[in-house]
């Protein structure tokens, strides 16, 4: 069995089992987790430690490169975590947490933003050995920045599980990105309760499958290619402070025929 097969089924195996364990927890320990979606339904955000155990798992049954791809997803995950139980949910995005410092309040946003930061040079530094410090840093902003922008992205059931498992089934064409790709769309097997609306990744699962499809990206791609991704995703997390992703994709057809596929009618 390939290391890529090793991880995919060892991560939608983990998912399964932890969604079935989750869902037999006491009430007073789900309940502490349960959020209400953009429709005002109750869902709960225990999908996104399940996200972290399936990707690790993934991640875990690979023979080499385990270190930055653990790193990228337990670190996101729990500061992720921290944001979704104890986080400030009245301060939104990079302008809102910058503006909050600058006012002398430290968010837990902002927190998680600095540590993503922080793991993702700490990856991209064990990732890129002898490599030029300009690349190390470029590929810090690939791992950072996709992992805020999959938590931009997770505002409507399944859109975030989308992205990061059609991005992994494309990286699945790289040799070098192929055994991390696996363990992202073998994580995807938490999608059924996301889509009927029941779950969501919240911070803590759309971190941790951020820095992971980050990752594998930076493994996947020349150095032309992450500057090029380091481009796109710094852009669209600039324009996500002015344009709202879901007034975008709800006027586009195809993007909203896409982003509706697999929810309820």
């Amino acid at each position: 069995m390939s290391a890529t097969v090793r991880g995919l089924a060892a991560a939608a195996v983990a998912a399964r089992g932890l969604t079935h364990l989750t869902q037999g927890l006491p009430a007073h320990l789900r309940q502490r987790w349960e959020r209400s979606n953009h429709a005002g339904a109750a869902v709960t955000l225990l999908e996104g430690p399940i996200a972290v155990g399936a990707a690790l798992a993934g991640v875990l049954a690979q023979p080499r490169g385990r270190t930055a791809a653990t790193l990228v997803v337990l670190v996101p995950g729990v500061l992720g975590a921290v944001d979704d139980l104890v986080g400030d949910s009245g301060t939104k995005g990079l302008g809102g947490h910058l503006r909050a410092l600058r006012s002398g309040r430290v968010t837990t946003g902002a927190v998680k933003l600095g540590g993503l930061g922080a793991v993702a040079i700490a990856a991209a530094l064990l990732e890129d050995g002898e490599s030029p410090p300009s690349l190390s840093l470029v590929d810090a902003v690939v791992i950072a920045g996709t992992a805020n922008l999959v938590n931009l992205l997770d505002l409507r059931p399944g859109r975030a599980l989308k992205v990061t498992t059609a991005a992994g089934l494309v990286l699945l064409g790289s040799s070098a990105s192929r055994p991390l790709a696996g363990a992202l769309v073998g994580a995807a097997a938490i999608v059924p309760e996301d889509l009927a609306g029941e779950s969501m990744l919240g911070d803590c699962g759309a971190n941790a499958l951020g820095g992971l499809l980050g990752l594998a990206l930076v493994r996947g791609l020349g150095p032309r290619g992450r500057l090029a991704a380091a481009a796109v995703v710094t852009g669209l997390t600039l324009l996500s402070e002015r344009v709202s992703f879901t007034r975008v994709i709800e006027g586009t057809p195809v993007l909203r025929e896409i982003d509706a596929w697999g929810r309820p009618r």
